[in-house]
């Protein structure tokens, strides 16, 4: 087997794990289990093994790398992600952590997913310029899923504007565009997460702009190339 088909087994298995992770967040938080539910240890047993997984992952594209201390240094970030922090809280007894902190770490994880999807993306989709428009929209709608889940869970009760989870995905929505809503945040994370977002959405709107016009360029350019072979 080689390097090549290594890396994208552990990929996939990477991407697999991390939709799981989200399913199980999802429903829990739906089902109405509440923030309580990600001090329970049946969570913290299956995130623990899914980072565990996320870190061997790691480890074998560093020891299969042909340039180790550079692969290290471009992929450090993804090591950090893939730290089971929920788990090495409650291991060391770090009770000064509130639960809605405990509850916004267990999404870290999913940033390695998020890399893995931009992979698959890349694999199936021969255009570069194609490519980077599907991986856009999927990490786009991903941020405003992950963000509206986030803000529901944090303002649900506190804050008069968000009664139903629809309201967080519309806030959410419009928070990413930066054309804002008329729901605004009350809790500190919530308002820490509505700056965090609006930004995400400057950086990344932009990628629209790009593709669209890399797809005007060469219509264009296959255009005049035809008409002059006519001509010709």
């Amino acid at each position: 087997m080689t390097a090549k088909w290594i890396y994208r087994i552990l990929r996939i298995t990477v991407l697999l794990l991390s939709v799981f992770l989200v399913v199980s967040i999802s429903m829990d938080s739906f089902g109405g289990h509440g923030i309580e539910y990600y001090d329970e240890p049946r969570f913290l047993k299956t995130q623990v093994i899914i980072c565990a997984v996320f870190l061997v992952d790691f480890f074998v594209e560093l020891f299969m790398a042909q340039k180790k201390w550079r692969y290290f240094i471009t992929h450090f970030v993804f090591l950090l992600v893939s730290i089971p922090y929920l788990w090495i809280i409650h291991r060391l007894g770090l009770d000064f952590f509130s639960p809605k902190v405990a509850y916004l770490l267990q999404y870290i994880p999913l940033v390695r997913g998020g890399y893995a999807l931009a992979m698959v993306v890349g694999w199936i989709t021969s255009n570069r310029a194609a490519g980077l428009f599907a991986t856009y929209v999927i990490m786009l709608v991903a941020t405003v899923y992950f963000s509206s889940l986030v803000f529901y869970m944090l303002e649900q009760g506190v804050n008069a504007g968000v009664k139903t989870y629809s309201d967080a995905l519309w806030w959410a929505s419009m928070d990413v565009t930066t054309v804002g809503s008329d729901i605004s945040p009350v809790t500190p994370e919530g308002r820490i997460l509505a700056v965090v977002l609006a930004a995400l959405g400057m950086m990344m709107f932009p990628i629209f702009t790009v593709y669209i016009t890399s797809v005007v360029t060469r219509n264009r350019t296959g255009s005049r190339d035809a008409g002059e072979s006519n001509h010709s």
